[in-house]
């Protein structure tokens, strides 16, 4: 399995997100992704390669032109307001609600900077664009390595993408990877694609993207939203609107859910995604399910990740697995690196 890593990824480095109403250092470091790659390396599990330069239509498949426009610059308008803004990133702080009229874009900075945002937990840092889209290509790279004959392949990368929608960034992401991923497939002749989330927290920013949809079915397991964040997105009765009704799938789980539960949802959604017939499958690998993860409330545990990878291998898919969440730093590369040598 080629594995496609994102040698900028540690240029995105938040100092500190607001997390249930106070500054704390963020839960989204270089860190993990830099575990994971080791672990990689440790068992010589495929060719870790570069991704390819990708034009930018293959980002407005996906996003909004506005808003790749203001990701692009905002560091520097971020920067030009103060020039002490240089050492410290930048947060959101105030966001349309409701009623707010969202057609305007804002001259003001703080303002476009709420339009594009749901939450304060994802600092905007002088390295976040240039991150986001390396991260793009390497998601693009796998599914045109997929879509070229490859069984499956690994997009190594972060900042993560599933929170991401088509204008707007939130709980750590900025560009959408299993979207762009999906979409490309879909570009490259697949004519029905699946997006299985497996992260701990719901993926509101693919389900979005793809909610009116009838060609890309998006499964999600994960955290019951009554008690867990994204919070607004991800309960049960969310199937799908327009040409996309019966397209959509979540299946929330309580708080201390165990693999063998959990692994009954995964066959609710695997029997799901076979009855859609889909030509191809994106996996939003998060293992924040994991039960030591500082921020998750699963109980999952590092051998349960290998009876993941033999069931989604079992799938039989052209498959494009993304790494999303896992905050167990320690223990992420060994969890991630469990479903990869499983499922290959």
């Amino acid at each position: 399995m080629k594995t496609f890593f994102n040698h900028l990824h540690a240029q995105h480095q938040g100092q500190y997100e607001m997390f249930r109403g106070a500054l704390v250092p963020c839960h989204e470091v270089p860190a993990r992704a830099d575990h994971v790659l080791a672990e990689l390396q440790r068992r010589k599990l495929g060719e870790v390669c570069a991704p390819q330069a990708f034009a930018a239509s293959a980002l407005t498949a996906i996003h909004s032109q506005r808003y790749l426009g203001f990701l692009e610059g905002a560091w520097s308008e971020w920067v030009a307001l103060d020039p002490a803004n240089a050492t410290r990133d930048a947060l959101p702080s105030v966001w349309p609600t409701r009623s707010f009229r969202t057609d305007i874009l804002p001259d003001n900075f703080a303002a476009r900077m709420g339009l594009f945002s749901f939450d304060a937990g994802s600092p905007l840092t002088v390295g976040t664009w240039v991150a986001a889209r390396a991260g793009a290509d390497c998601a693009l790279s796998a599914a045109q390595a997929v879509a070229a004959g490859d069984r499956a392949a690994f997009v190594l990368s972060r900042p993560p993408g599933h929170h991401a929608g088509a204008d707007f960034f939130g709980g750590y992401c900025f560009l959408n990877n299993a979207a762009l991923a999906a979409q490309h497939l879909r570009h490259q002749g697949m004519k029905r694609v699946a997006v299985l989330d497996v992260d701990y927290h719901h993926g509101n920013g693919t389900q979005s993207i793809f909610y009116d949809r009838p060609d890309v079915f998006f499964a999600s397991i994960h955290g019951d939203p009554r008690t867990e964040y994204p919070f607004f997105l991800g309960h049960a009765d969310e199937t799908g609107a327009g040409a996309g009704e019966g397209a959509n799938l979540n299946l929330p789980l309580p708080r201390g859910t165990d693999y063998g539960h959990w692994s009954d949802a995964l066959e609710v959604a695997l029997a799901a995604i076979d009855r859609f017939g889909a030509d191809a499958l994106v996996v939003s690998l998060g293992v924040d399910t994991f039960g030591g993860d500082p921020i998750s409330g699963f109980t999952l545990q590092s051998t349960d990740y290998l009876r993941m990878g033999e069931r989604l291998a079992r799938v039989g898919l052209p498959t494009v697995l993304v790494f999303e969440g896992g905050y167990a730093v320690a223990e992420v590369g060994v969890n991630a690196v469990n479903v990869l040598q499983a499922f290959a």
